[in-house]
């Protein structure tokens, strides 16, 4: 079974990756004002503590390509079973209810399919917390929120068009990046379609975070907290969905698939359900 895949950024490469709007948005600030006196002075300090962060930061990211199939809604990756989700509200004009695992080909088809597994972190960040300077110190979270992501979105990148190579000739600049103009999707953990953060123990047990210094809560939180995991799926027609709330029905199954109490299930899906 191949180990997960290393790579390591330095700031300055991931910079032209960032997605400001995120960060404005971290910050309070409407898309309308983006450009506004405040917005700019933010986003001059924000690159002053970029430029200060050149010797400090690294960016690791790890990444593995794996063996995959769908079975209903679980994945299964080599041989770990990765339950997932699916939509249970009513969609409009008949719109299937979506489960990532729809993306990836069924294990009855008899042939296997990829699935790609990654986390990203920020290492140094801490040296730049001056807790007696609240600004600088949200500063400095909120843009390692961003450098997390920004660095994925490079990962991700190199993954398509190299390391899986599904689209070698992908040649899209930042800006149609950013707004996931490219084939696949990367749901990250926590997000709408894949919200149950305990998944990333099992993503653990399959990348070794601790490789780039991830650990985990008991809750399956990441630390450093300007990190990011989830999956890659690189089927033309995949998209991102929000699997919304969940019934009573499905958090059993659910709960049975993971291997975990109800109770403890409810903990971690409380936000959908």
């Amino acid at each position: 079974m191949p180990e997960a895949q290393l790579l390591t950024y330095r700031v300055h490469e991931i910079t032209p990756y960032i997605n400001w709007t995120y960060f404005f948005h971290a910050w309070g600030f409407k898309p309308t004002a983006a450009h506004s006196t405040e917005a700019r002075q933010l986003q001059e300090d924000a690159f002053l503590l970029l430029e200060e962060s050149e010797d400090v930061l690294t960016l690791p990211c790890l990444f593995r390509l794996c063996r995959a199939n769908a079975d209903e809604d679980n994945l299964l990756i080599e041989d770990t079973v990765f339950p997932l989700l699916r939509q249970q509200k009513p969609g409009t004009k008949g719109s299937p209810h979506l489960c990532l695992s729809d993306f990836v080909r069924p294990l009855s088809s008899g042939r296997t399919d990829t699935v790609g597994l990654f986390a990203s972190t920020v290492n140094g960040l801490e040296t730049l917390h001056t807790p007696d300077d609240p600004y600088r110190d949200l500063l400095v979270q909120t843009l390692g929120d961003r450098l997390a992501e920004a660095a994925t979105e490079k990962m991700h990148q190199y993954v398509r068009r190299t390391a899986w190579g599904y689209a070698p000739d992908e040649d899209l600049p930042i800006p149609d990046l950013l707004a996931e103009r490219f084939q696949g999707i990367r749901p990250a953990v926590g997000y709408p379609s894949l919200p149950d953060q305990s998944v990333n123990f099992i993503l653990d047990a399959l990348l070794d975070m601790q490789r780039i210094g991830i650990t985990l809560t008991e809750n399956g939180a990441m630390h450093p907290h300007s990190s990011v995991s989830g999956l890659m799926l690189a089927h033309p027609a995949a998209r991102y969905f929000a699997i919304g709330r969940i019934g009573e029905d499905q958090l059993k199954d659910y709960a049975r698939r993971r291997g975990l109490p109800i109770d403890v299930m409810r903990k971690f899906l409380a936000a959908v359900l």
